[in-house]
């Protein structure tokens, strides 16, 4: 059930690690919502004692992304299409915010962000989608240099990774990469009011579309 995990290095931050490994798989689709994980399963799967793996799945319970199983046990939460819109509300504002200060300082993001976003869009490495488009945005919140967007944003990106993973497994194919130069370039010219207006549009278009096919996804399972 568990298989897809890997075992650990020595010497590594066990928790940290079993932490960001569980993310990951829930995140990409690997274990999909009501997957039941049990402490030994996971220790034995990525060779560590138990305490490290209990330690991290108490932080993704308390992060959402699992919860108590019937009897013993835990499971991967299911997805909640409110939830994530209101998620996704939250975002748009933190990037129009990010995009309109870093447009002030006439800031450039770096082409190689985009370049690579286009082109893992054209592959099914679901992850590696995911992360490209994180990367632009966090580029974006350091431009703003407001620490505070960054840190406000991962609350929320770790949770939007996790559908944005759903709806990646069963679509492929984006205007984002174009709308993400679109914003770069408003950007680097200074103009406030254009790159707020489309970070916020660009949220609100991923918003709709990512809900739409999160519900298509949910009712075909």
């Amino acid at each position: 059930m568990l298989s897809q995990l890997n075992k650990l290095p020595a010497r590594t931050d066990y928790v940290q690690a079993v932490y960001t490994a569980l993310l990951d798989a829930i995140s990409d689709g690997s274990l999909p919502p009501g997957t039941r994980i049990t402490q030994e399963d996971i220790a034995e799967q990525m060779n560590v004692s138990r305490l490290p793996v209990l330690q991290a799945l108490r932080m993704l319970k308390n992060d959402g992304f699992v919860e108590d199983a019937p009897g013993r046990g835990l499971q991967v939460t299911a997805l909640n299409i409110e939830w994530i819109d209101k998620l996704y509300e939250v975002r748009g504002a933190l990037d129009s915010l990010a995009a309109k200060l870093a447009a002030q300082k006439k800031c450039v993001i770096n082409p190689a962000l985009i370049k690579h976003g286009r082109a893992v869009s054209e592959k099914s490495d679901v992850k590696a989608l995911i992360d490209a488009d994180m990367a632009f945005h966090s580029a974006i919140y350091e431009a703003s240099e407001n620490p505070l967007i960054a840190k406000s944003a991962h609350l929320h990106w770790v949770h939007l990774r996790r559908v944005m993973g759903a709806v990646l497994q069963s679509t492929q194919g984006s205007t984002i990469w174009d709308e993400h130069q679109a914003i770069a370039d408003a950007i680097k010219n200074g103009d406030e009011r254009k790159a707020a207006e489309l970070s916020e549009l660009h949220a609100m278009r991923a918003r709709k579309n990512l809900i739409r096919q999160l519900e298509q996804v949910l009712s075909s399972n």
